[in-house]
């Protein structure tokens, strides 16, 4: 078997005998065996080595920084602190690997959520299975929307319309017939057929497939916002060592002394940790999602999400269950009730898995029609698509002939209608629709000429969870649209039923509007849009983005990848095609609007953590930094050494990881990236802090009459505890003791480093010890101002937000 060779110029007969295989597929038990001898169908993805990798963490302007500290500390002989940066850089490397090692689990994951599947025949039956699972002489089933998981040869069907952009670069789909070869990863865009896999894996043409989860490297807007604080601290931190720097020289001090400090001092106000806190923050989040059945392709869509003020939402199988049941049927032309259906089954196919062929084929059971429809072939199938809005077969028995259904106007149109059955027809599709029924026209040829034989009405009733999941939402401060193309009667029924509200409008009085201001209007207003084609959903999105709203757009079809790329946050439906998945930001695993209110709640939780963190950082750096500074530049005095610098930020950086897993508080409103309000806040939390450590250097020199290594001892443990509680203010936006609670992860986190920085200077390790009697005072001196800080923090916050 000349697997990945090119079939190009070989036979459809030629290929299936040389691959093993027929148009009946392989056994489950020959596939196994070809899937041990071919192996999966995907790309080995390059690993980079693990050791590799983590000695990269010691490679990089930081690290250096760090590392020429220590060298610098060994040159001068101050071992204690030569090993201690050590440990530092170790701490730094170890976390960080560890932390990307679980991010990069957790994108792993996520592919496999979003792997691709495919239609196969096996054991003689139609199964749908993972298409890494796809082995060579597979046959497969290839519909409008699929991006092709193998190379292949289409051996039956008319044609396929293939978009092969993203591997070649052609801009225009490519027509392709019987004979023909398809590429893995290319997108079908119209049309269905059947074909055999002729290379899976290494061995496909262009050796690669679409990856439809991006990497947790990916930076968001509001990471890019997070990464220009972690700038301004970098370069107020220099500026502010620059100046100790230059005043150590004018003093005469040890070059090299004041180097290494100022170096340390640069490394302990640089965030280090912000890479790692971000990553785990974005991936915990992610993983939390999909656990709620929600998978984001892309980690910074999480973002996106918390900020959305409206959601677009499909009507079909997210509103309502997608379970068609076909209604009374309504014949003309002299047909009865029992042909309509019986036409309308042979416009049908079972195998497409399409919910509107499957009510009708089900209502065949109804009307005794399953023995008579046996006697009937389908000589030839064309599938529905969005340009000719129906389906149409051509069918054997005694004689030829087609039979078609699709939109009863279209039909209508086909049939070449008269005014007078127009009306009828018209009047017949409105009263159905007044009653919630979706219409389906039926129609055949006879003698060369199509009739409208009748009308099917489908009826698809809302999902019992939706009006409690569109009020949940709702209270998440979004605005929930209803998008169909169903009838206005229909979308007004459903709306009604669901309540959304009754001002449902039609594309037709939107696109009458000719003025922007009056389209926009029209949308913003709108509970819902009836009569809508996927490609009017871009419009729609275009037209809310422009009043200012954040804008989540649900679609499942290939024609909606438009609209959820434009929007603010794409979400692809459960059962949406392959290239609406590609285009989505979120995937939903599970029908129904529940599953997306969960996930606006859990990217508001990973929104808040991460503002969390950012106030906190500014705050630490605000407030070691000036007050290093300014006690350096006013009394002549190092406050604190290097090697507690060093110390200080082992400590600080080791817990914060958890903020990752700490609880809290669902916003009940749309959350955006507030600079103003985080930098006034970071800045007065972090300058109350620098007025607290004065205090207490006073305290030490003026009350305690302690010695200058006491105070930097006293000094340095109060650092390390206050820092430390900040996080517990900065996590709130109320008091500190209102709930919900710090998970136990971060408490005990930041507990424990307290405790091991008490012992430290209560037993004079590395430092000069100052017992348990100043250690505690310090303790309650923090937890006194660390409730004098959170009632800052309270009113602040309470008049920038009444603002």
């Amino acid at each position: 078997m000349a697997v990945g060779k090119d079939y190009k110029h070989v036979s459809v007969d030629e290929v299936l005998k040389e691959l093993g295989t027929s148009k009946n597929g392989l056994s489950s038990n020959e596939a196994k065996r070809r899937l041990e001898k071919y192996g999966p169908n995907e790309i080995p993805e390059k690993k980079v080595n693990p050791v590799i990798k983590f000695l990269s963490y010691f490679w990089g302007p930081i690290p250096w920084m760090i590392e020429l500290a220590a060298v610098l500390s060994a040159i001068i002989r101050h071992w204690a602190d030569f090993w201690i940066i050590m440990t530092l850089l170790a701490l730094n490397g170890i976390v960080g690997f560890w932390e990307e090692h679980k991010a990069e689990n957790v994108i792993e994951y996520l592919k496999q959520k979003m792997a691709l599947k495919a239609r196969v025949l096996r054991d003689g039956q139609w199964k749908v299975i993972p298409a890494r699972e796809l082995v060579p002489g597979d046959i497969i089933r290839l519909r409008m929307g699929d991006i092709i998981p193998a190379d292949v040869k289409l051996i039956d069907g008319e044609y396929l319309l293939v978009d092969e952009s993203a591997l070649t670069g052609e801009s225009l789909p490519v027509e392709k017939k019987i004979g023909d070869i398809a590429f893995s990863g290319s997108l079908v865009k119209k049309g269905e057929m059947t074909a055999v896999v002729t290379g899976t894996g290494l061995n496909t043409y262009f050796g690669k497939t679409v990856q439809l989860v991006e990497s947790a490297k990916t930076v968001s807007s509001f990471q890019k916002m997070v990464i220009k604080v972690g700038d301004y601290l970098i370069i107020l931190a220099l500026l502010l060592v620059s100046v100790v720097f230059l005043v150590a020289i004018h003093r005469h001090e040890s070059l090299i002394e004041a180097l290494r400090f100022s170096l340390v001092l640069t490394v302990a106000a640089i965030p280090a940790a912000m890479p790692a806190v971000l990553s785990i923050t974005m991936a915990i989040g992610a993983l939390n999602l999909a656990k709620k059945q929600a998978v984001v392709t892309k980690l910074v869509s999480i973002e996106e999400l918390a900020g959305v003020d409206v959601l677009c939402s499909d009507k079909t199988g997210t509103l309502t269950k997608n379970e068609l049941t076909v209604g009374d049927p309504v014949p003309f032309n002299g047909y009865k009730k029992e042909e309509v259906v019986f036409y309308g089954a042979l416009a049908s196919r079972e195998e497409d898995n399409d919910p509107i062929d499957l009510a009708i084929l089900r209502a065949l059971d109804r009307f005794k029609l399953r023995d008579a429809i046996s006697k009937f072939k389908q000589i030839h199938f064309t599938p529905f698509d969005p340009v000719i809005k129906r389906t149409e077969a051509e069918i054997s028995n005694d004689e030829k002939f087609k039979v078609a259904k699709g939109a009863p106007q279209v039909i209508l149109d086909l049939c070449k209608a008269d005014e007078r059955l127009r009306e009828e027809a018209t009047k017949v599709v409105d009263e159905l629709a007044g009653e919630g029924y979706r219409a389906l026209g039926v129609a055949r040829t006879r003698d060369g000429r199509w009739e409208f034989v009748g009308i099917i009405p489908l009826f698809d009733p809302p999902r019992d969870d939706a009006p409690k999941a569109i009020n949940a939402i709702r209270r998440l401060g979004v605005n929930v649209k209803m998008v169909t193309g169903d009838h206005i009667a229909i979308a007004r029924h459903i709306a009604k039923i669901l309540g959304l509200g009754t001002r449902i409008v039609s594309m037709t009085e939107l696109l009458k509007a000719k003025r922007d201001s009056d389209v926009e209007r029209l949308v913003e207003e709108a509970d819902g849009f009836s009569e809508v084609y996927p490609e009017h959903k871009f419009r729609i999105v275009d037209a809310l983005q422009r009043t200012g709203h954040m804008v989540a757009m649900t679609g499942d079809g290939v024609n909606d990848a438009p609209a959820l790329k434009k929007a603010n946050c794409g979400i692809a439906v459960s059962g949406a095609t392959d290239a609406a998945r590609a285009a989505a930001d979120v995937v939903l695993l599970q029908p129904g609007l529940s599953v997306i209110a969960h996930a606006i709640e859990e990217a508001r939780r990973i929104f808040q953590r991460m503002e969390s963190y950012v106030v906190y950082r500014i705050t630490e750096t605000i407030r070691v930094l000036f007050f290093v500074t300014f006690a350096i530049l006013v009394f002549n005095f190092y406050p604190i050494t290097a090697i507690m610098i060093v110390l200080l930020a082992l400590f600080n950086d080791a817990p914060i990881l958890a903020i990752a897993y700490d609880n809290v508080v669902t916003p009940r409103k749309p959350v955006r990236w507030n600079m103003y309000k985080v930098l006034v806040l970071s800045t007065l939390l972090g300058f109350v802090g620098v007025i607290s450590s004065f205090l207490l250097f006073y305290i030490a020199e003026r009350v305690l009459f302690l010695s200058r290594p006491e105070i930097q001892s006293f000094v340095f443990l109060k650092l390390a505890v206050a820092g430390h509680l900040t996080i517990f203010v900065t996590r709130a936006r109320g008091h500190l003791w209102e709930k919900p609670y710090p998970s136990g992860l971060l408490f005990w986190s930041a507990v424990i480093t307290k405790v091991l920085a008490t012992l430290i200077v209560v037993y004079g390790i590395f430092v000069t010890p100052i017992g348990w009697k100043l250690s505690l005072l310090i303790w309650g001196y923090a937890l006194a101002w660390m409730l004098a800080l959170d009632e800052a923090k309270v009113i602040v916050l309470r008049r920038m937000e009444g603002l």
